[in-house]
């Protein structure tokens, strides 16, 4: 797909002698609005992933995170592997998963975002979907905004820092 939308590409393909597998990578940037009754359109290039269900919690810097249920697998999965004698890990974990809700968009592509989430990341009505890799987050328009307008430059210092070589 272009811009915007999902792509397969090969897991690990930077990674020299990495089993490669293939996974969906959510990309570009959507201006949408919540309905009254807290549901929000799904960008119609991520419907197909998304169709079987989601899950929906608390993302860093109030956004959501919106993973397709493998991925809520994944992610699931290498927390198990993560040691509950670490404080991080289980004040982590009870967030995360306390504020998780599983969600299947109806005929129209639409998920319904539980008012306790929706006022976590501050959700009124504009919001911005993005794709985020392997996950969708759903931000605030104007704290989307904000927070690029203050990582703009964070992000253009750290290229080399974060993917030195590859770029």
């Amino acid at each position: 797909m272009g811009y915007g939308g999902a792509r397969w590409v090969p897991a690990g393909q930077a990674l020299a002698g990495v089993e490669r597998r293939w996974r969906r990578v959510f990309l570009g940037t959507h201006s949408l609005r919540l309905d009254e009754k807290g549901r929000l359109f799904l960008p119609a290039r991520f419907r197909d992933e998304l169709a079987e269900g989601v899950v929906i919690t608390k993302g860093q810097e109030r956004c959501l995170f919106v993973f397709p249920l493998a991925e809520f697998r994944r992610v699931t999965e290498a927390l198990s592997q993560a040691p509950v004698t670490q404080k991080t890990v289980r004040d982590y974990s009870r967030v995360f998963f306390a504020s998780a809700w599983q969600e299947e968009p109806d005929k129209q592509g639409r998920v319904t975002i539980p008012p306790a989430l929706r006022e976590y990341a501050g959700l009124a009505k504009d919001c911005v979907v993005i794709g985020a890799n392997a996950r969708v987050e759903i931000w605030d328009s104007a704290a989307w905004e904000a927070y690029l307008a203050d990582r703009e430059q964070a992000f253009a210092d750290l290229e080399e820092e974060v993917l030195p070589g590859v770029l």
